[in-house]
């Protein structure tokens, strides 16, 4: 395959943020759809998308899209597909199919259809552990056959294995960062960091290191990689100190070991501190002003969302006496919550779906 279609996708509701990293990050015209991003390019842009976008959360390949309305119609063209220069050698792959009002409703009976194309032109075996995925996505009669390049989710970034509770996804942390204007020329301090992963994120921007650098792609599996080019491209990546530090609090000691474990296992130990500490001795630390960017507590997640306005009511009543000249984000699912900090927010960023609740970013311009 030469030039294709290049699927990134995107929590729904930040499509454009992504969009804006791939832009900036040199990818051809991203343009946002539902649920991620459109660009396009060969295999040296897959692999690169992979391994330096922090917004998304898969990479797809799109391989063919038509109208099918029975499944024969889809057995037709999904052999229409060069599966071979696709596949290669590939000795097994594994097919998943979603169907949403189509006139094929059975996801299993089009997942099989398009599993036999696959093996009858390339004598790949299909099965449900393979490494190599083909998504097959029929929607209003519209099927879009698709290779997922990544693998494992994109959240994975290979270095981060303390979790704490109700973790935030890497994805999600950078996609928020980037809402908030964060580019990595300033420090970011994160009063209830957890697990760190906020921070974490911030950190790498601000070091300019890959996300990706850390783990193994599918797309090392396929016929067209080329161990040579991948080499030279993880090479480009120039990590730098940013000349600032970045700080993490929690009252957990727990979450705080897990931050710090984080922070040594992916190498950037050195430019974040993390302490146990409740919010009401928070205090700017030395060094320029920056960004404060927390994921509270929300109801629904840990605790009631009754019993957390008092603690709302703290951390705003903090940031609002001691942190001029910084911004702060607060990440809730609860508006009431957001509005107990007291706060001078701008627009609410939209809703984004966060395991069963919908969360959203709620951010300042700089504190007077």
């Amino acid at each position: 395959m030469n030039g294709f279609e290049i699927f990134l996708a995107a929590p729904p509701g930040l499509e454009s943020l992504l969009a804006g990293e791939a832009r900036d990050a040199g990818f051809p015209d991203p343009q946002p759809v539902a649920g991620g991003v459109v660009t396009h390019g060969s295999w040296p842009e897959v692999w690169r998308a992979n391994l330096r976008l922090r917004g998304a959360g898969r990479v797809l390949v799109r391989l063919g899209a038509f109208h099918a309305v029975h499944l024969a119609q889809l057995d037709k063209r999904a052999r229409r597909l060069d599966w071979r220069s696709v596949l290669g050698t590939v000795k097994a792959v594994r097919v998943d199919a979603a169907c949403e009002r189509s006139r094929i409703w059975h996801d299993r009976a089009a997942a099989e259809r398009v599993s036999r194309a696959i093996h009858d032109a390339t004598g790949a075996r299909v099965t449900r552990d393979a490494e190599v995925r083909i998504l097959v996505r029929i929607v209003e009669d519209f099927c879009t056959i698709s290779l997922d390049t990544s693998g494992d989710p994109l959240h994975r970034r290979g270095t981060k294995q303390a979790v704490g509770k109700a973790p935030l996804r890497e994805t999600l942390a950078a996609l928020f960062l980037r809402e908030c204007g964060y580019r990595g020329g300033e420090p970011v301090l994160d009063p209830m960091c957890g697990s760190g992963t906020i921070l974490l994120e911030a950190v790498e921007i601000a070091a300019g290191l890959d996300p990706g650098r850390g783990r193994s792609f599918a797309f090392e599996a396929l016929p067209d990689f080329d161990p040579g080019h991948w080499a030279a491209l993880k090479a480009e990546a120039r990590p730098q100190d940013p000349g600032f530090r970045f700080a993490g609090f929690d009252r957990d000691a727990g979450a705080v070991e897990a931050s710090r474990a984080n922070a040594e296992r992916a190498g950037i130990a050195y430019l974040v501190g993390f302490r146990c500490q409740p919010i009401s001795v928070l205090a700017p630390p030395e060094g320029p002003p920056g960004l404060v960017l927390v994921n509270p507590p929300y109801g629904a997640r840990i605790g009631e969302a009754g019993e957390l306005r008092a603690l709302y009511g703290r951390l705003g009543h903090v940031l609002g006496e001691r942190f001029a000249g910084w911004r702060a984000g607060v990440i809730t699912s609860e508006p009431a919550l957001a509005a107990a900090t007291g706060l001078p927010f701008l627009e609410p960023g939209p809703p984004v779906p966060h395991g069963k609740l919908r969360i959203r970013l709620y951010r300042t311009a700089i504190l007077p």
